[in-house]
């Protein structure tokens, strides 16, 4: 179950569907992004992602995930492919740049739900590939 619904919440990702990423999520969910802010909450985890969408369309490619034997503990692995469309905070300009970089998510887990994910990506490689 735990690699499934790791799964079911990156091909939400893929499918720019939000809800169906919030339907794998823990009531007391926490989000971690390298360079950000802990998010606490599904609610503040549905409005990152809408704001997400306004500023970037990403397509995962290469998912491959991984899960600890009792279930409690996952990681994915991937390439985003993605377009910058709209200037985000003080982040370079946006101009319809595309870019491809390496990222992973981890994850915890309790009762078939995602408690926690803290993703990885190279900042200073985005910010080189859109400036």
């Amino acid at each position: 179950m735990s690699i499934q619904i790791i799964q079911q919440y990156y091909d939400a990702f893929n499918a720019g569907d939000i809800a169906g990423m919030v339907a794998c999520l823990s009531d007391d969910f926490v989000h971690d992004v390298n360079e950000g802010a802990r998010r606490d909450g599904k609610k503040a985890f549905s409005e990152f992602c809408a704001h997400m969408s306004e500023c970037y369309k990403e397509e995962l490619t290469d998912v491959v995930v991984f899960c600890n034997t009792d279930g409690t503990r996952g990681a994915a692995e991937f390439v985003v492919n993605g377009t910058y469309l709209k200037t985000d905070g003080n982040l370079p300009e946006a101009r319809g740049q595309s870019y491809r970089l390496p990222g992973g998510g981890f994850v915890s887990l309790k009762d078939g739900k995602i408690t926690r994910v803290t993703t990885y990506y190279n900042l200073n490689d985005w910010i080189a590939q859109v400036s």
